[in-house]
């Protein structure tokens, strides 16, 4: 077996397994892509307290963020800044499926990026990442926009065991 991303068919199709590789989408049509499938916001959140890194993860500190309210009209004005942003979709990797994040091209062309991590094989819930608003004049959101697409990467060989860290079926709304 030789890897390799997945394109907008084989997505497809494991969207019809069980479990689904994606679930809780608002809309299929316009998220599935040519290479890949765009995640969509569901929470915004400013961090309020400093994080921790140690070298254990008994010294590990995540750092507390404050969700932000959307106003009436869906949308959220951002000041330049990091915040943690949380999607809308539920991802349920098998074992020979890996993700990497991307930001959107829109938002780099606005002075915005998404900042995602490595989505292990075996990983069950709602992915979080970091949104970076870098225009100094800041940036407008909307509740359940297009930010970050997922890239899926097929592993050459299955991983022997899927992903088991604190985050697994994680990140509820």
């Amino acid at each position: 077996m030789t890897s390799a991303g997945l394109d907008r068919n084989s997505i497809a199709e494991m969207l019809e397994s069980n479990p689904p590789l994606i679930e809780g989408y608002p809309d299929l049509a316009v998220q599935l892509q040519p290479n890949g499938f765009d995640l969509t916001l569901a929470e915004v959140a400013a961090f309020s307290e400093p994080g921790i890194l140690g070298e254990t993860n008994a010294q590990r500190f995540l750092a507390e963020a404050t969700p932000l309210s959307f106003a009436a009209d869906g949308m959220l004005r951002l000041e330049p800044g990091a915040y943690r942003v949380t999607f809308n979709e539920t991802v349920n990797l098998p074992l020979d499926i890996m993700t990497l994040g991307q930001s959107r091209s829109s938002l780099l062309r606005s002075g915005v990026a998404v900042h995602g991590a490595v989505g292990d094989a075996g990983y069950r819930g709602r992915y979080q990442a970091l949104m970076v608003v870098y225009h100094q004049g800041g940036f407008t959101v909307a509740k359940n926009a297009r930010v970050m697409q997922l890239v899926f990467l097929r592993l050459e060989q299955p991983a022997t065991e899927g992903y088991q860290g604190r985050f697994l079926e994680g990140n509820p709304l």
